[in-house]
């Protein structure tokens, strides 16, 4: 078990602990149901080879965290990186995904693992092939008249390769990694016994930081679950498709073919084109990237303010530009957000370009859960601040929509309002976007066309019979409390004049100086007691012949008293001085 006050466990006690939640792992009984026959064959030929690597991991687990500074109390953010890389795929996939959450570990650890982007050791064609046919029930050659073994990419959960089927559609089909997903529910099984005995610690010196690793072990395990099932990432694809395009011939995405998409396997269109990272191509070609990055820009939008759903992991890789349009890939990520959320960021953006700190500070307030410590009187300081620093823009296009987004975060964080995970998502999809629009067009302004895009849906809203029965409204009860106000006024006198009534008051901001205040006080009073003590001690030593006495003569309850006395005065003293440091 960890030891209490965080104090690190000895290598020796670490590896007992591994050691221990490696052997009360269960193992698997009997076939494996979600291995087809021809798969199955190809893995029998290394069967006895994989039982000797299972019964192996732990130790293997432990020599590679003994390499990685795993005992020394914590892992910094390099470390954590290339430990995931050694662990293998299922580790590599964990890392991508807390890459994208800054919720769960520190920005400077998600900016590390952001590095485990990379390809992975690509499958064995005959692999490849085993998997689909098995999938599908038929033969390769019965579903595509061409095939290329070698992948698009390889990553750490599945790989993809180019095929055409037999009606001439060119596609890809994304087959999933063997056994991934028994191999992924062990090791995260394993993980979250793990993360009981380590914790990731932030560097920052004496302001170090503990992350609960369970917690975030936890989390994660809910998104690879999604990932590990590709059905969850075509209905995404199709969901897409059918509400986030508006016009297929301006911005688009694959079409998923149904017929050959399972759990494991994944078939959608090919898109024949190139990622938006490659400006000078897209210009060769004499596209229009400031067309390009408009038309992503504005579909970006649409399906955060429209839509509620929105691409969240929208970086170059991701984006490809074939036919003259850009087209969005891999919908393994996907953000959901509420009509209410929306309507919450809408009025955020207005209250940021009209400068409106009481808008902002009612947005922040409503976006998130306040806490007994959240201060509604410093949330405004802090906003006025805020507006005032950012005041000195001369105009939207001057302004960072994802530095905006961010610096709001924070304010809603310093103020203990804790804001639902969706809005962090939001954001790392925002930065991702504006880092794509960056590099392709950076002449165009992501606030803008948000602004542009927020007043056309205001206009849209805006129902002129509703604002007129609702400011109706408004006057009629203005007026009724108008006509309560003489009689409310006279109730106030009488009771005034009979001595009835009370005054309410609330005052804010003031917990910690009236804490100190009542800490000082206590002390104080201590001090006078002394003195009054002090003082009776001496009194009682002009009474003449107060026995018991000492050698002295002086009675021994006036030097007990006495004693006691300045004690007490050096007590109070001293108490009251380290509170004021």
């Amino acid at each position: 078990m960890p030891k209490k006050n965080n104090e690190p466990l000895s290598e020796k006690e670490i590896k007992r602990e591994m050691e221990t939640a490696a052997e009360t792992m269960p193992e698997e009984k009997g076939d494996n149901p979600t291995v087809g026959p021809k798969l199955a064959a190809i893995l029998a030929k290394d069967g006895k080879k994989a039982k000797t690597k299972k019964k192996g991991r732990a130790a293997e687990m432990i020599a590679i965290f003994a390499a990685h500074n795993f005992y020394s109390g914590g892992l910094t953010p390099v470390e954590l990186r290339t430990t995931l890389e050694d662990l293998g795929p299922t580790y590599v996939k964990i890392g991508q995904i807390m890459s994208s959450r800054p919720d769960l570990l520190p920005e400077e650890y998600c900016k590390e693992l952001e590095k485990l982007r990379q390809t992975v050791k690509p499958l064995e064609p005959e692999i490849v092939r085993a998997i689909i046919e098995d999938e599908t029930g038929k033969e390769i050659d019965e579903i595509y008249s061409e095939f290329r073994d070698q992948p698009l990419g390889s990553a750490s959960i599945g790989q993809a390769h180019y095929g055409v089927l037999k009606d001439g559609t060119r596609v890809v089909t994304k087959v999933q990694r063997p056994l991934i997903a028994q191999m992924m529910t062990k090791d995260f099984a394993l993980l979250k016994k793990l993360a009981k005995i380590v914790n990731v610690v932030t560097d920052k010196g004496e302001d170090d930081r503990v992350i609960d690793l369970v917690s975030v072990i936890e989390e994660l395990e809910k998104v690879s679950l999604d990932e590990l099932d590709f059905r969850v990432e075509a209905a995404n694809t199709k969901f897409f498709k059918e509400n986030c395009i508006e016009d297929d011939e301006v911005v688009s995405c694959p079409t998923v073919i149904d017929e050959l998409t399972t759990a494991r396997i994944f078939t959608m269109t090919y898109v024949d084109g190139c990622s938006v990272s490659h400006v000078d191509r897209l210009a060769e070609e004499g596209l229009d990237v400031e067309a390009i990055g408009a038309a992503l820009v504005n579909n970006y939008v649409h399906q955060v303010m429209e839509v509620g759903t929105f691409h969240a992991d929208p970086h170059q890789g991701n984006i490809m530009v074939a036919h003259g349009k850009p087209f969005w890939i891999d919908f393994g990520m996907i953000g959901r957000i509420g009509q209410h959320e929306i309507d919450l960021i809408q009025s955020m953006v207005l209250a940021l370009i009209n400068g409106d700190s009481d808008g902002l500070v009612s947005c922040i307030m409503s976006m998130g859960a306040t806490s007994s410590k959240t201060n509604p009187d410093k949330l405004s300081v802090d906003v006025d601040a805020f507006l005032a620093r950012i005041g000195g823009s001369t105009s939207i296009a001057d302004m960072d929509m994802s530095t905006l987004f961010a610096d709001v975060m924070d304010l809603a964080a310093d103020n203990h309002i804790k804001l639902p995970g969706v809005y962090t998502l939001l954001a790392r999809s925002i930065l991702a976007i504006e880092g794509v629009i960056e590099h392709l067009c950076p002449n165009l302004n992501l606030l803008e066309l948000i602004s542009k895009k927020l007043f056309d849906r205001m206009r849209r809203n805006f129902n002129i019979k509703q604002k007129l029965i609702d400011a109706g409204k408004d006057i009629l009860a203005s007026s009724k409390k108008a006509a309560d106000i003489p009689v409310l006024a006279s109730d106030a006198l009488k009771g005034l004049t009979k001595g009835k009534t009370k005054l309410n008051m609330e005052l804010t901001g003031i917990d910690e100086p009236m804490g100190k205040l009542g800490y000082s006080v206590r002390y104080i009073v201590l001090a006078f007691m002394a003195c009054i003590l002090f003082i009776g001690s001496c009194i009682l030593c002009t009474v003449p012949n107060l026995q018991p006495s000492t050698s002295m003569g002086m009675p021994l309850v006036s030097l007990i008293m006495m004693t006691f006395a300045v004690a007490l005065g050096i007590f109070s003293v001293l108490k009251m001085a380290g509170k004021k440091k």
